[in-house]
């Protein structure tokens, strides 16, 4: 038997992060489909086709990985691809009460299909996509956190949102 597992997220972009926790799943499971949700009730800066683009390439060393676009539920898009799991990433405590909390529903929905938690690695703990596009549409330095081709990426986003002058969402200020 094959052992499938579908790693979901928004991906908007993949980061270092997302490429350990894929590339030690991979490890995992014979085959990993890493899937890139395709409407997500986010503020996003990639397309559905950027996003999966970016990834793919992120993940192009890896032969046992896919990356696809899907939309509805994760466990009836695991179900499609034959996955017997979730994978799942986690960063701090409050990742792990949402994720706990996702994965009770989806057992619910999917009894047959496991979650599978894998903690990250302590160097890439503080990051987040919108952390990481904050830094970078705000000019700053993303090489120690993304790959090249994501870095050079997020520079043509920052510079047509210069030119547009369109405000730059911030996480790192609130109210």
């Amino acid at each position: 038997m094959t052992h499938i597992a579908v790693y979901p997220g928004t991906f908007d972009p993949i980061h270092l992060g997302h490429v350990d926790i894929a590339a030690r799943a991979a490890s995992i499971f014979d085959s990993l489909v890493v899937a890139v949700y395709n409407r997500p009730a986010k503020n996003l800066l990639f397309t559905v086709e950027e996003r999966v683009a970016l990834a793919r390439e992120a993940l192009a060393s890896f032969p046992n990985i896919r990356v696809v676009s899907y939309g509805g539920l994760t466990v009836e898009f695991a179900r499609q691809v034959g996955a017997q799991a979730i994978v799942r990433g986690l960063r701090v405590i409050s990742d792990f009460e949402l994720e706990y909390q996702m994965a009770l529903t989806n057992r619910q929905l999917a009894s047959e299909i496991e979650v599978v938690c894998l903690m990250t690695r302590q160097s890439h703990a503080f990051l987040s996509s919108s952390i990481v596009k904050e830094i970078a549409l705000l000019d700053g330095d993303v090489s120690n956190m993304v790959s090249p081709h994501v870095a050079a990426a997020l520079a043509i986003k920052r510079d047509e949102r210069a030119a547009r002058q369109e405000p730059i969402p911030l996480v790192s200020l609130r109210d």
